[in-house]
């Protein structure tokens, strides 16, 4: 019977944890800075869209 061979991680290999805090943290850095810009206009449109419903 053939067992295909086991790959070994070296105990430094942690993978690229950091890399993935960082996109987290600048997903979220843009989507409150894109907020903080147009929350104005969108309250604005939600709102105009409510009175005209009304």
């Amino acid at each position: 019977m053939h067992r295909p061979p086991r790959t070994r991680r070296r105990p430094d290999e942690r993978g690229d944890v950091p890399g993935w805090v960082l996109i987290t943290l600048m997903t979220i850095s843009i989507g409150v800075a894109l907020w903080g810009i147009a929350q104005p206009q969108l309250v604005g449109m939600l709102q105009s869209a409510l009175d005209s419903v009304r």
